[in-house]
């Protein structure tokens, strides 16, 4: 059976197939990738490759009850289902995943709208960001197999600093 594009999505747009990281595991996401685009017709080689970046994103701001950030941080989780593990106090957090994208640039412009684009719907604290790392997976790989960097997510999920 061919799929068909989903509406809106316009011609020559790739979709995307997440690989979870570790497992192997592939799931199909609809819908279009941003700067990715399909190369069509004869003499079509291969699309631009995307890659895996590990996001560490920091935010902080006024104080708020614990309950509250945790709730909006699970939230968050929710909708943004890709995210490692959240840590946060009452006065700044922390969040960590892997993001898709084409190069550190988009990876990074997505990194910048994540807390922004689900304050309103994750209810979380009016923050701002104050720091962004972002690296690609075998810079990440080889961080932890000298022993510096950000250690492996565990446990994965919310939790206080």
């Amino acid at each position: 059976m061919r799929r068909g594009r989903p509406a809106g999505v316009p011609r020559g747009t790739a979709e995307r197939t997440l690989t979870s990281v570790g497992t192997g595991d592939r799931v199909e996401v609809t819908g279009p990738v941003a700067g990715t685009e399909a190369t069509a017709g004869p003499g079509a080689e291969s699309r631009e490759a995307s890659r895996l970046w590990h996001i560490t994103l920091s935010v902080s701001g006024a104080e708020a009850p614990l309950t509250d950030i945790r709730r909006a941080l699970e939230k968050l989780a929710y909708d943004h289902p890709f995210l490692l593990t959240s840590r946060y106090a009452n006065d700044h957090a922390e969040i960590r995943y892997w993001e898709e994208a084409r190069d550190l640039h988009d990876a990074a412009a997505v990194a910048l709208r994540l807390w922004g684009e689900h304050r309103s719907t994750a209810k979380l604290p009016p923050w701002e960001i104050v720091g962004l790392e972002v690296i690609d997976r075998e810079t990440y790989h080889q961080r932890i197999a000298e022993g510096y960097g950000p250690l492996p997510a565990a446990p994965v999920g919310v939790h206080p600093f």
